[in-house]
């Protein structure tokens, strides 16, 4: 089977992106209402676009998740590695950019589409704070080094977290958003035989999308994580995994690992536990170490660093 993905994060491919900022040692300086009184329409124009482009394109609600997860995890750039409908980024920065010009970072747009994506997916509101300035690198070679894969060890899984400063709670938390993944990666798990650690009905699923070992790649079917609510953020995915129904290795792993596996028994059971530790997970991510104040700069075009001044 091919090895496309289409997921909100790399590997869940979450959280959960674009921020376009990298790590530094000073302080977050971030706030809510940063843009109160240089752009007071800013958020406003960001959700009305999110919204927009969430009923006309229907899937770019779960990429503003995918895109702030990847931004957050990678010192990164817009330019870094393919964002799933990086064009959607343009089209909001061109609406704040009439209202407001050069004030808003392409960072806070991916941040602030993030939190107004994960509402449109019936997900909590988590109050994003903002003031990110944007990079004026890209460090695309470090990906792997920060992403985790869908094929790692629980132990390297939780290692990138950490290192992070995301705890292991906080960490099964951001794995949820794998609920929403549409993925082919799926062929491992079945030849040249199924993985017995595979539910039998789930596993004839699979069988169904992706039905010989080395099928014509440009004729990929999707296997969907959640058949239940796959387009809600919600617990489903807790549940799903404690009945063995995970599209990838990682997702059995969290399940039965167990530094992992009580936190995934938990929020299979209690969807407002899920949502709470999610949100201050959102917020853990996007508050890591952020370029602001001086720092950086604010990007006219979120796929390129602004040319030098003659």
């Amino acid at each position: 089977m091919a090895t496309t993905t289409k997921s909100p994060s790399h590997f869940t491919s979450l959280l959960l992106l674009l921020l376009i900022s990298h790590f530094n040692l000073g302080k977050s300086q971030l706030e809510l209402n940063y843009y109160a009184t240089s752009c007071p329409r800013a958020e406003e124009i960001i959700k009305q676009q999110v919204v927009q482009l969430y009923y006309k394109h229907g899937n770019t609600a779960v990429s503003w998740v995918r895109n702030l997860f990847h931004d957050c995890m990678v010192k990164t750039s817009a330019r870094s590695f393919g964002m799933r409908n990086f064009k959607y980024v343009d089209t909001i920065k061109a609406a704040v950019e009439v209202e407001c010009p050069s004030t808003v970072s392409c960072a806070d747009i991916v941040a602030l589409s993030a939190r107004d994506g994960i509402l449109m997916l019936g997900g909590p509101r988590i109050e994003v704070k903002t003031g990110r300035r944007d990079s004026t690198e890209s460090f695309v070679s470090v990906v792997e080094d920060y992403i985790p894969n869908h094929n790692d060890s629980m132990s390297l899984v939780l290692s990138r977290f950490q290192s992070l400063g995301i705890d292991v709670e906080a960490a099964v938390a951001l794995l949820g958003t794998y609920k929403l993944t549409l993925n082919s990666n799926i062929h491992f798990r079945l030849y040249p035989t199924v993985d017995p650690t595979l539910d039998p009905d789930y596993a004839v699923y699979l069988k169904g999308r992706c039905p010989t070992p080395n099928p014509d790649p440009t004729a990929v079917l999707y296997a969907r994580n959640d058949r239940e609510t796959p387009m809600l953020l919600d617990n489903f995915y807790f549940k799903n995994i404690l009945k063995h129904k995970g599209l990838l290795r990682v997702d059995e792993f969290l399940a039965t690992d167990p530094r992992t596996s009580p936190y995934v028994q938990k929020m299979a059971a209690d969807n407002a536990y899920f949502y709470q530790q999610f949100s201050r997970a959102i917020l853990l991510l996007s508050e890591i170490n952020p370029l602001t104040g001086h720092q950086g700069q604010i990007r006219k075009d979120c796929r390129y660093v602004n040319p030098l001044s003659p």
